[in-house]
């Protein structure tokens, strides 16, 4: 079986990958909101792709703030913590 006869140094193994690299995705702007967005997505400012509104981002944001308003009053109903409310969960 066939073995090494020295290691490589590190500057020789990197040399290697040289042209193993990220490139930067090829951003575009939305023809609707003019914002960056991916070639071939939909824009995930307004919701559009292809002219078409595929998402209602709007609708999506007021119903996370519904759901973080449920979660404050859920924890304002436990009031504060304690001892005994911490054994009875």
């Amino acid at each position: 079986m066939a073995v090494p006869k020295k290691r490589n140094t590190k500057s020789r193994r990197d040399k290697k990958r040289m042209h193993i690299y990220l490139d930067n995705p090829a951003l575009t702007d939305c023809p609707t909101c003019g914002e960056k967005a991916l070639r071939h997505h939909m824009c995930k400012n307004c919701g559009h792709y292809k002219g078409r509104q595929v998402v209602d981002v709007m609708e999506d944001l007021v119903e996370g703030k519904k759901k973080e308003e449920e979660k404050e009053e859920d924890s304002a109903k436990e009031g504060p913590l304690d001892m005994e409310n911490l054994s009875t969960k």
